[in-house]
This record gives C-alpha cells, sequence and structure tokens, in this order.
C-alpha cells in the first residue's frame, strides 16, 4: 500500500548570523537529519547538495511575469523540482495577481518544476481573505487549484489569534492544504509569528506546547487527503535568525530550536501515520 512521505527541509535562512561557509552548512543540515535544503539556486548550492545528499528546494520573490522564465530555471538548473515562490506585494489586486499566477504556473510546466506561492508577509497572500481570493479566481480560471507553499504563522498573527481558535480559523480550507506539498512550520501566537521553542536549558516553553495541537490538526488534514498515496509532503522548521525580527535577541540560538523541532515534527508525523 502506498504511503505518503515526509521530507524535512532547512531553509538557509537559520544559519544567516553563522559564520560557517555553505558546505559547512549543508553538511550540519545532514547531520542534523535534514532530508534537503531551501533557497535560491546557484551552482555552489547545487554541488554541496550533492556531494551531502540532500533535496533542492528552490526559492525566489519576484512580482514581474517577465522575470519568470529565467528564476524558475535557475531552480531547475540547481535540481529543484518544487519552488516557494513570494508572490508580488501586498497592495495588488486579485486580478492582476491572477495573471501572475496564470504566468507562473504556465512556466512552471513548460520548464518542468512545480511553482508554489508562499502565504507570507509583504507579498500578495499576505492575509487570508487575499490567498483565498486568488487560489477561487485560479480555480475558477483552471479548474485546478492553487498550488500553496503554506505558512500559517502569518496569518495567525495577521488575525491575532489565540491557541484555543487555531485550527477553527485557520484549517478553513481543507483542499487547498491537502493539494499542497510545501508547509513552513513555524511555531507562532498571535501576537508573534515567531515563538522559541525551548527555554535554553532544554525544556520546551508553554508557547510551543499550546501550538503543538495546532500542528497535529494541520498534519491530519492533509494526511485525510493524501494518507493511502505516495505524496511527498515537503517541511521545513522554518525559524529564522534576529536579523528580519523573527527571532528575538533573548530567544535561544534558532539553528539549536530547529534541531528540536524537527525531532517534535518527526514525533507527530509517527503517531498520525502510525
Amino acid at each position: 500500500m502506498s504511503q505518503p512521505i515526509l521530507r524535512h527541509i532547512a531553509n538557509l535562512w537559520t544559519l544567516m548570523e553563522h559564520p560557517w561557509s555553505i558546505d559547512e552548512k549543508l553538511r550540519a543540515f545532514k547531520e542534523a537529519g535534514f532530508d534537503g535544503v531551501c533557497w535560491g539556486g546557484s551552482p555552489e548550492l547545487r554541488a554541496g547538495c550533492e556531494k551531502h545528499g540532500l533535496i533542492f528546494v528552490g526559492g525566489m520573490a519576484s512580482g514581474n511575469a517577465a522575470d519568470f522564465p529565467h528564476l524558475l530555471q535557475e531552480q531547475k538548473d540547481c535540481g529543484a523540482l518544487h519552488v516557494n515562490v513570494q508572490l508580488a506585494h501586498d497592495a495588488m489586486l486579485t486580478p492582476e495577481a491572477l495573471e501572475l499566477a496564470l504566468a507562473l504556473n504556465r512556466e512552471g510546466r513548460r520548464i518542468g518544476v512545480v511553482p508554489e506561492i508562499e502565504t507570507h508577509r509583504g507579498t500578495y497572500t499576505e492575509t487570508p481573505e487575499k490567498t483565498y481570493a486568488l487560489a477561487d479566481a485560479y480555480q475558477k480560471a483552471t479548474g485546478e487549484l492553487l498550488p500553496l507553499s503554506i505558512d500559517f504563522s502569518h496569518f495567525a498573527v495577521v488575525k491575532h489569534l489565540v491557541p484555543e481558535n487555531f485550527a477553527g480559523r485557520l484549517l478553513v480550507r481543507p483542499e487547498l492544504i491537502q493539494r499542497a506539498q510545501q508547509f513552513h512550520f513555524r511555531p507562532f501566537n498571535g501576537h508573534h509569528v515567531q515563538i522559541p521553542i525551548t527555554d535554553g536549558r532544554g525544556n520546551l516553553t508553554r508557547e510551543f506546547h499550546e501550538w503543538l495541537p495546532f500542528a497535529e490538526a494541520l498534519l491530519k488534514c492533509w494526511l485525510d487527503g493524501n494518507r493511502h498515496t505516495n505524496r511527498e509532503i515537503f517541511i521545513c522548521p522554518e525559524l529564522g535568525p534576529v536579523v528580519g525580527g523573527y527571532c528575538l535577541s533573548t530567544f535561544p540560538d534558532s539553528w539549536e530550536d530547529k534541531k528540536v523541532l524537527r525531532g517534535e515534527i518527526e514525533k507527530l508525523w509517527r503517531k498520525l501515520t502510525a
């Protein structure tokens, strides 16, 4: 019987402030049990992924359809099949965003990659309302579900949610969740897009314990639509550094917390697929 496969993906962003070479960072990912890495493609990164046996998930940001062919080709040249896309800007209206989404996926099919639009701050998909408006328009135009790379942390902060209604307010479009293959698991609460995983002494934080039931509900939702398939789910424990404002200077080291988060996601997956 077919079974879905979990791929743990590390983002190079986490190690932005670490004084390691690309090779050292990739080696650290491999040794920590990650299956792949997500970032913008480059010849150096392709060589490193091949050396360490890591999957490469591409990354790009653009609101210009003329740039899509060469940006997507760069990701494919680095070995990517899946590409995380931050689309345009938050002031864009749905008709223009639809034209970009159609062009993006048309180019993806032509080049042979799978672009997935990330739900992300500062982009067209900054809010759930705009994301779902684009998804509805895309389905009406194509008859297909919009491929998304889902990060619910931004939505939770926009709506100032509390843990008791994370699942009820965020898992409202199960068909889009089950269609997706890329997910950014950055633990959050309603006021902080990133919370600490540990307290710096090896204990899981209260805030992380409050987020875990949502993570389990999200995985269960995805599995309800994919349990007897061989589809892959690419989960990135998306913890950022202090640069960029996601991690605060008082938080534990993001890389150390990322490794703990990866282990907790693995536990949830094994529980739900047992």
